[in-house]
């Protein structure tokens, strides 16, 4: 993974060749800015860094810039996006590579340069023979969505890097309000070290005061409300949510979702999955699965299944003009913590 690459970077380890690849833009983006930190010096960057967009240009232009000598330094950092040429895919454009020239620099890399190939790809065609090259000459780091123990980690790190200690209760407390965004809880974990100031400690009352919910987390904030029975808590997150001026039918969506993986969540369970082959299974990210695990314990099957034809039926109400969408909403809460 590329969180190994980063302990190597961090003790100033540099190689010639990186590999990074995977959907995880935040981490791609994240090692290419610490590659750059460790690689130039601010001075350098305008003179040695140079990215190509493997799209629009070939192979061959990026390969003569790395095997150019650098200017004023000691390193070249060239940065090449979209190698497409190490997938299966389709390559889009009508540009044409010299794979050729691609395998001679490989077996050779230039001592002075560093070159990053950066493909936002979930998967790399391990059939082809430059696929093979690559892996086998370069550091490959796969950028694939972090567990809970790695973004426990992670966000650890991050806060330790702002001189910053953060506690274990503030963590969780976090990733329940934020969700598993790495673009999210980066700003919110910058924004709370900024906040901690010279206590250099952030802790769970400050995350709960500071923190930004998304609409998606609010949802599950008043499912959590439903299950505890508290209807004036959950209405109160509704109508806060219509005051910033949220749609009645997104939030119906967003609720249908959240019931719907409560739902799938407990069958699974029920046939034996993990919660891991759960997430699996529905492609959704463990944390919310387990989560979501815990909420479905306080709903039986018959009361998830009448709850899904409430929601059926508001937003057949809503499509129709049967009543008022606000109003619909808040009829179907009340049904729910009064069952």
């Amino acid at each position: 993974m590329v969180l190994e690459i980063w302990k190597q970077l961090k003790k100033n380890n540099v190689e010639p060749i990186y590999l990074l690849f995977g959907t995880e833009s935040f981490l791609i983006n994240e090692t290419k800015q610490l590659l750059i930190q460790k690689v130039l010096s601010d001075e350098e960057i305008d003179f040695n860094l140079s990215t190509y967009d493997l799209e629009e240009t070939p192979i061959e232009a990026a390969i003569e810039d790395a095997e150019t000598l650098p200017f004023m330094g000691e390193k070249r950092l060239i940065i090449l996006q979209n190698p497409v040429f190490l997938t299966s895919e389709k390559q889009k454009g009508k540009v044409e590579h010299n794979i050729g020239k691609l395998e001679t620099y490989l077996a050779e890399p230039a001592p002075y340069s560093v070159v990053v190939f950066a493909a936002p790809y979930e998967k790399l065609d391990e059939r082809k023979k430059i696929t093979k090259e690559l892996k086998r000459k370069a550091v490959v780091g796969e950028a694939k969505r972090l567990g809970e123990t790695d973004l426990k980690a992670w966000i650890k790190d991050r806060t330790t890097s702002n001189g910053v200690q953060i506690q274990e209760d503030a963590i969780n407390l976090m990733l329940t309000l934020t969700g598993t965004n790495l673009f999210m809880l980066a700003s919110e974990v910058d924004k709370l070290s900024l906040y901690a100031g010279d206590s250099n400690r952030i802790d769970a009352e400050m995350v709960d005061k500071l923190v930004a919910r998304s609409l998606e987390q609010n949802i599950f904030t008043l499912i959590e409300k439903v299950v505890q029975r508290k209807v004036d808590e959950a209405l109160r997150i509704y109508y806060d949510l219509l005051k910033q001026n949220e749609e009645p039918i997104k939030i119906l969506a967003l609720l249908a979702g959240q019931f719907r993986l409560l739902y799938q969540v407990k069958e699974l369970a029920r046939k034996g999955y993990g919660q891991q082959q759960i997430a699996g299974a529905l492609k959704a990210h463990p944390f919310r699965v387990k989560l979501a695990a815990g909420q479905a314990r306080h709903f039986s099957d018959e009361e998830l299944a009448k709850i899904m034809k409430m929601i059926a039926h508001a937003d057949y109400q809503m499509k129709t003009g049967g009543m008022k969408k606000e109003l619909l909403i808040e009829m179907f809460l009340f049904n729910l913590t009064r069952n």
